[in-house]
């Protein structure tokens, strides 16, 4: 038997993860008003923050087991936004308080501002019952 070699790593799961964030970001932009496709774009935002977070314990747990101490806390520092966001716009969202949920959109956006996606991405709309998803998980 031959090894089986994964090629969904932490890397590639956290560019697609946040090329969806900045879909569903100007997605939410341009809503005019709350509705029920804006609460599936944030709690998607959500979902997505917390799984980007879950990549960088992913990926710096390799670099530990190799001794890249520094490498490894710098790329935690650079990315421990993520889930902080996450939880923050999650009790906005529960809130109902709308101001600080584009607030912390905003700051995502700031954030993620260097990533470029094509308007004719493949990524189709990954938010659709993301508000069903959200409320599973608590």
């Amino acid at each position: 038997m031959s090894n089986i070699i994964s090629t969904n790593t932490p890397g590639k799961t956290r560019n697609r993860l946040t090329k969806a964030v900045v879909i569903s970001i100007r997605e939410l932009m341009r809503q005019g008003e709350q509705d029920k496709k804006s609460r599936d774009l944030v709690a998607f935002i959500i979902l997505a923050l917390d799984a980007i977070a879950e990549t960088i314990e992913k990926t710096v747990s390799a670099w530990e087991k190799r001794n890249y101490w520094l490498k490894a806390d710098k790329f935690r520092l650079e990315w421990a936004w993520a889930g902080r966001f996450s939880r923050e716009m999650h009790i906005a969202l529960k809130s109902d308080d709308w101001q600080l949920v584009i607030k912390v959109v905003v700051e995502v956006a700031q954030k993620l501002h260097k990533i470029q996606v094509s308007d004719k991405h493949r990524l189709g709309t990954p938010w659709v019952g993301a508000w069903d998803e959200l409320c599973e998980k608590g």
